[in-house]
């Protein structure tokens, strides 16, 4: 197939791309802190506001769901217009801004199909700004230096994500649910004034529009079999929380019921802290050493997790050893996804791959935490971590048949 010329016409890129440590990637990984600053101290009490509001136990269950499905959708299509129009920043704005606010407004609520409404809204803005911010943070930095920008932006996010549970629990204490979701509204405009000020984008000068199916048909050969790899990967990568439950049962008979369950929450405190300490230093060794080599390490220590898990005794030290190894993991998969993704993209196709690459983790993240869910309640926990760590094992197998450009 004949390669097509550019489509576009950069012009030099200002903040000085040849820095990774520039203007565009501080401002983004401030923006990256404020909203999950924001939308996490929302989201940790969420909860205990539904059950204010009488809400059934299934409603979480279905106000996540439907949101995150509206999210992948969302990131896709975002991306595919990202590659079309000659500027993304006011898009990426405008996500962050609707985020901020519709977060926010759950104070308003007075029944649990109005929280439903809001926090759609709010995940179809994080799926807007999503691919669109990633594919300005590849352009904004050089090649060889993108692991360390996109570990920064990573750890801004992962911070924000630790502290907004912990500005939650100071918040109620003081104030309403209705009263807190409100002042989530602050640091969700905060990051978007961030964004708007401190990044600055390089210029495109020429697109050349591509209808949507032919956008994803004219991915390279060597992104799609990677978009293969993180979703195969993905469909084994559960939700987290499962640890939580998985080292509460196993530490009740010696701890009892209270003290195993107050562990497992610490553990999971010390997943989050290694995750949030080694974005960073994960993408400055992709740099150094080769992304995809990285990647494949993360995939297969994720593999080591979930066997940990089938094998381990039931003492405290041997499960903080596995949640220190899991947060490890995916920091170093979150990281050098987005970081090798960049390598294998063309400039003018990078905002659809980045939709397409969201998707794919989307699809797969739904995927695992159903299927181990459901091994785990049908047969037993052994079986879904099997199922988990087989699954890494064949998305390290592929990412190294990936031929990485750039």
């Amino acid at each position: 197939m004949t390669r097509q010329a550019p489509t576009e016409q950069a012009s030099p890129p200002a903040g000085g791309r040849g820095r990774w440590f520039n203007r565009t990637i501080i401002g983004m990984g401030l923006t990256s802190f404020f909203s999950d600053l924001g939308h996490e101290t929302a989201t940790a009490i969420l909860p205990l506001f539904l059950a204010s509001l009488g809400a059934p136990a299934a409603a979480l269950g279905v106000i996540e769901g439907v949101s995150d499905a509206l999210s992948s959708f969302a990131k896709l299509g975002a991306g595919w217009i990202g590659d079309r129009v000659a500027s993304r920043k006011p898009l990426v704005v405008g996500g962050y801004v609707l985020t901020g606010v519709a977060t926010g407004i759950f104070g308003l609520a007075t029944a649990w199909p109005q929280v439903l409404l809001s926090r759609a809204i709010g995940w179809f803005g994080r799926g807007v700004r999503g691919p669109l911010r990633d594919a300005m943070l590849a352009d904004a930095v050089d090649p060889a230096l993108r692991g360390r920008a996109f570990g920064l932006q990573g750890a801004g996010d992962t911070l924000g994500g630790v502290l907004g549970p912990a500005a939650a629990l100071l918040l109620v204490s003081a104030l309403t649910y209705r009263q807190t979701f409100l002042l989530t509204v602050i640091p969700g405009l905060i990051a978007a004034l961030c964004y708007a000020v401190l990044v600055r984008e390089r210029g495109r000068t020429r697109i050349q529009p591509r209808r949507f199916w032919e956008a994803l048909g004219a991915l390279p050969p060597g992104f799609r079999l990677f978009l293969v790899a993180v979703g195969l990967f993905g469909a084994g990568d559960f939700a987290h929380t499962l640890l939580i439950l998985r080292a509460s049962q196993a530490l009740a008979p010696s701890l009892g019921p209270a003290l195993a369950a107050t562990t497992a929450i610490g553990l999971y405190t010390l997943h989050n802290a290694v995750y949030a300490a080694s974005t960073l230093p994960s993408g400055a060794l992709g740099d150094r050493f080769g992304k995809r080599g990285l990647l494949v390490v993360g995939y297969l220590l994720a593999g080591v997790m979930s066997l940990g898990f089938i094998l381990a005794s039931p003492v405290w030290w041997q499960f903080a050893l596995l949640f220190g190894v899991g947060g490890l993991y995916i920091a170093i998969e979150d990281t050098l996804e987005r970081a090798m993704a960049a390598d294998l993209l063309p400039e003018d196709m990078r905002s659809t791959g980045y939709g397409a690459l969201a998707a794919a983790n989307g699809l797969g993240d739904f995927v695992s935490s159903v299927l181990v869910g459901v091994l785990w309640t049908t047969i037993s926990p052994a079986v879904g971590f099997a199922y988990a760590a087989t699954l890494s094992l064949v998305g390290a197998a592929l990412v190294l048949r990936v031929r990485q450009g750039g």
